[in-house]
């Protein structure tokens, strides 16, 4: 923790939700070395006013209107440099805490952690640490440093970033127009993208890909 004498650490909050946002900002700003210095509910604002008031660090939700967390995470890796950036997400962090890092982000805590674990993992993030779970880390540790497959592992894992974002949106009833238009991709596209969703999983037809979707989001749920 910084001394009083020092400034505050500015953070910047990226969530669709405005209690969610109230809340956090209640939490950061009640420390006193750190405080909430924007805040915004997509991804296209909330680079541009990070551009522009150029925050100590970033608290994204994966789960965003259009352009999804991920991207945007992504997105901010561009920057010079870029702010860290803390995942605050209600998936489940076997699913996402690996591509939340493998994107940028250095730390990944769940809505369902207590706030002293959200405070600590932003503190931990502002030295330029990575902050997972025990769980996260044993599991990063067998299948990084000792190069073997960690036991147990989804299919889901063979996904890339843009085919899980499709997936999820499939399992939530979204058609692929639909889709197409909040992603900002052609139709063609994102049937490109579903058959290689059922090619990598093993699924034969739509229907099934339908049903193995839902049964997905219902269970991170």
């Amino acid at each position: 923790m910084t001394s009083a004498t020092e400034p505050r650490r500015r953070i910047y909050l990226v969530d669709d939700h405005p209690l969610v946002r109230e809340g956090l900002a209640k939490l950061i700003d009640q420390h006193p070395d750190l405080c909430v210095c924007g805040e915004a509910e997509e991804a296209n604002l909330a680079y541009n006013e990070i551009v522009e008031s150029k925050p100590d660090a970033v608290v994204v939700d994966l789960l965003l209107q259009g352009v999804s967390g991920l991207d945007l995470i992504k997105r901010l890796q561009s920057l010079s440099p870029p702010p860290p950036v803390l995942v605050l997400s209600m998936h489940d962090e076997k699913s996402y805490a690996e591509r939340s890092l493998r994107a940028g982000a250095l730390g990944y805590v769940m809505k369902r952690e207590t706030s002293g674990n959200v405070i600590a993992a932003l503190r931990k993030i502002l030295t330029g640490h990575v902050y997972v779970s025990a769980a996260i880390s044993e599991l990063a540790t067998e299948k990084f440093l000792r190069n073997r497959a960690v036991t147990g592992s989804s299919p889901l894992d063979l996904l890339t970033d843009r085919e899980i974002e499709i997936f999820r949106r499939i399992g939530q009833g979204q058609e692929n127009r639909f889709i197409s238009e909040a992603l900002h991709l052609s139709l063609k596209t994102v049937q490109t993208h579903c058959a290689h969703i059922k090619e990598k999983l093993g699924l034969e037809n739509a229907t099934m890909l339908m049903r193995e979707a839902v049964r997905w989001v219902e269970s991170q749920s």
